[in-house]
């Protein structure tokens, strides 16, 4: 099993990115996929997930209403928009693939906001 995120990059506070999580060997569909994120020096947190079917997404406070999950899972390929991105967004962000808990998880993709 194999998820690979990209879509990172170096962007300037106000800007957006769209992160992909793509996934191999995985039944795809029967996995909530959650996306988490590292700042330097700190844990890792949780950002949100999308459940299986797609129909339902949560978020952490700090980026409701910036941040949007969708997944495609035909392409058995989720995503992560983000806007108005923050210095504070800045970390590798990670996703995740959950059935009851997070049995697998990417190598990471870095964000960068200056301001």
């Amino acid at each position: 099993v194999q998820l690979v995120e990209s879509g990172g990059g170096l962007v300037q506070a106000g800007a957006s990115l769209r992160l992909s999580c793509a996934a191999s060997e995985l039944t795809f569909s029967s996995y909530d996929i959650g996306w988490f994120r590292q700042a330097p020096g700190k844990e890792r947190e949780f950002v949100g997930r999308i459940i299986r079917s797609g129909d339902s997404t949560y978020y952490v406070d700090s980026v409701k209403g910036r941040f949007s999950i969708s997944r495609d899972n035909a392409q058995k390929t989720a995503y992560l928009q983000m806007t108005n991105l923050k210095p504070e967004d800045t970390g590798v962000y990670y996703c995740a693939a959950s059935r009851g808990s997070w049995n697998y998880w990417g190598q990471g993709t870095q964000v960068t906001v200056s301001s």
